[in-house]
């Protein structure tokens, strides 16, 4: 389909640093839950500025939204989001990404990277589909856990957060670790779902390796 243009229906803030921007739907559009696109700000200065963006609204929604974390510091295109407003308009590309729902298991995310996440829980929910699927969701701190009340209704005790920079009551303290995944994790035969900073990503992946994770059954993309 190419690039299209769409107007921005409205902004509001997920998170302190976190935006949850809802936009029009180009017809016909089309999109599997955990895809992502590439989006730039319709303005001369930042048209060819394209950037990866998550879809976060299920497929059959009229609207598109997008949870996108800021990096005002960075002066850049996410900087740039935070000025926009309900009427402004954003240049849209197909639909791609390498993360799709392949079973029941155990989804691991750091920070922004729970974004591909977030479509495919709704569309899980939508189809009473959720069963015993696991979101394991490291932050920094309390204040950085994106949707935290919808993940908590919909997987109960099956959301895990675990807070580097904090340590309070009801959320693990510290980093993902082999430990940490052997206590949380009951069953190691079943998919794993991971997406997060590199870094993050290539720890994880070494210790679900460890763990002795069948490769075939990860499922990975970065940001």
């Amino acid at each position: 389909m190419g690039i299209q243009i769409i107007k921005i229906k409205s902004v509001a803030k997920a998170t302190h640093d976190v935006l949850r921007i809802e936009t029009e739907k180009p017809l016909n559009y089309q999109f599997e839950p955990g895809q992502a696109t590439e989006l730039a700000i319709n303005k001369p200065e930042w048209q060819n500025e394209k950037r990866p963006f998550t879809f976060t609204s299920l497929p059959q929604e009229k609207h598109l939204e997008f949870t996108i974390k800021t990096y005002p510091q960075h002066k850049g295109v996410t900087n740039e989001f935070l000025k926009l407003k309900a009427g402004d308009e954003l240049l849209i590309d197909d639909p791609w990404g390498t993360i799709g729902y392949k079973g029941e298991g155990v989804f691991i995310a750091g920070g922004a990277g729970v974004t591909p996440f977030i479509s495919i829980f709704r569309h899980l929910q939508s189809t009473n589909k959720i069963g015993a699927n696991k979101l394991i969701f490291a932050n920094k701190a309390k204040v950085d856990i994106i949707n935290e009340r919808e993940f908590q209704k919909i997987l109960g005790k099956n959301f895990i957060n675990i807070l580097s920079d904090e340590n309070i009551d009801k959320y693990a303290h510290g980093f993902i670790t082999e430990d940490f995944l052997k206590q949380s994790i009951t069953n190691l035969d079943k998919h794993f779902y991971v997406c997060g900073p590199p870094v993050m990503m290539d720890i994880v992946e070494k210790q679900l390796s460890n763990l002795k994770v069948d490769k075939k059954l990860i499922v990975k993309e970065g940001f």
